[in-house]
């Protein structure tokens, strides 16, 4: 189509450092490693590249967040923010020079590092911009609570219901965050242990909200011909397939007709993706995605959002499996936010990080010792999505990658 992304770049190669509470290192720390295992992994040298694009909501003003770690004065970099999408949209931005044949060979990447900086959680939800009186959801945990309680009551779901729903949403998501070695929590957990946790914002409770981690993760973007090259006698190239963002008119906290049963940005943004990428049944032709679990309930709404439940119907696909990693459409195969992770700046660039290695077939690279394979079988399109800020007022990004010709 017109205007589309798609087949246009491919990715080369990519890295990932482990998330966690890192005391042991600082943001420059997670920016060389990511970036040196890129590097190592598309075969080329820190001098290759010949713009970059660094994602960071806390650690760095400018692009010399960047440039001064690895050692790349005097090329262009440029800083991007777009809350918890920053990584990805400095990811398309990138993508979106080398398809415009600015350059042939590009880094993206984010860091976030709170856990030492005097930073112990995220704000109150809201997103920079112009104030307006109603413009806060207030912190986190309350606002996405509200799409839980406005869901159960919508679909006529009891506490008990709903609840056991997002609890299993979080069980999966521990289950598939064991087997991976660069999770920041990697422990399964009992349902029933979820289900009776703390309570932090009715009926969300402890473990139906992610950890806030440090950690960086970073994509080398190139041309088709570049990425076959470079990657010749290894795993192929994976390509861009859909890169959407959409901007929500953030009315919810004074519309009196917002919908809290759905986010209505996610389905814009996915719409534009799968036209962009000639997806016609999500359900059936995406493989394996990675969502904005900030929130149990976040993203079984999204679920919903992405097409690839009918409306009101999410809980049968939870409850039967078909998003587990032996399910039908494997969903958070890392362990999503949840597990994983959620250095803001970075979230982005590592759920593509994980698409990436599935869909070469790479996955049990980063597989705990003893642990059942972690590899979606034969993988061809992965989705990823983020959500900046709250339902009510939200930066949406939705990202499809997959093998050549998929």
């Amino acid at each position: 189509m017109p205007g589309s992304i798609k087949d246009r770049v491919a990715i080369a190669g990519m890295g990932c450092t482990r998330f966690g509470e890192r005391w042991d290192a600082n943001a420059a720390d997670f920016l060389v490693d990511a970036a040196y295992q890129a590097f190592e992994d598309a075969g080329i040298e820190p001098g290759d590249v010949e713009a970059a694009w660094v994602g960071t909501q806390n650690s760095g003003m400018t692009g010399m967040t960047l440039s001064e770690p690895l050692r790349l004065p005097y090329i262009p970099i440029t800083r991007v923010e777009n809350a918890c999408a920053t990584a990805s949209d400095a990811f398309r931005n990138a993508c979106y020079a080398v398809a415009a044949g600015i350059y042939d060979i590009v880094l993206a990447i984010g860091v976030d590092k709170f856990k030492d900086s005097g930073v112990s959680g995220l704000t109150d939800g809201s997103t920079p911009g112009p104030g307006h009186a109603m413009g806060s959801g207030g912190m986190p945990p309350r606002a996405f609570a509200r799409l839980a309680t406005t869901y159960f009551d919508r679909y006529g779901l009891s506490y008990e219901e709903g609840k056991h729903m997002i609890c299993r949403v979080s069980w999966k998501s521990h289950v598939n965050g064991a087997r991976n070695r660069n999770a920041h929590f990697q422990r399964e957990v009992p349902l029933e242990t979820m289900i009776n946790a703390p309570m932090i914002a009715w009926p969300l409770g402890l473990f139906d909200c992610c950890g806030v981690s440090d950690g960086s993760a970073a994509a080398i973007i190139t041309t088709p011909e570049v990425a076959k090259n470079l990657r010749k006698g290894k795993e192929p190239p994976v390509f861009v397939k859909a890169l959407q963002i959409s901007m929500s008119p953030r009315d919810g906290n004074y519309n009196p007709k917002f919908d809290y049963t759905h986010v209505e940005t996610t389905v814009r943004a996915a719409s534009a993706a799968y036209k962009e990428a000639a997806i016609t049944d999500p359900r059936e032709q995406i493989s394996m995605a990675e969502v904005h679990d900030c929130f149990s309930i976040t993203e079984a709404v999204t679920m919903e959002d992405l097409g690839f439940s009918p409306r009101g119907k999410v809980r049968d696909d939870i409850e039967s499996g078909f998003f587990d990693l032996d399910g039908k459409l494997p969903i958070q195969t890392d362990g999503g936010l949840k597990c994983f992770g959620h250095p803001v700046g970075a979230s982005g660039i590592r759920m593509i990080y994980e698409m990436y290695l599935q869909l070469q077939g790479r996955a049990d690279k980063l597989l705990n010792p003893g642990m059942p394979s972690r590899q979606v079988k034969n993988p061809k399109l992965g989705l990823t999505h983020n959500l900046g800020g709250a339902p009510a007022g939200c930066a949406i990004f939705v990202g499809i990658v997959g093998l050549e010709g998929a």
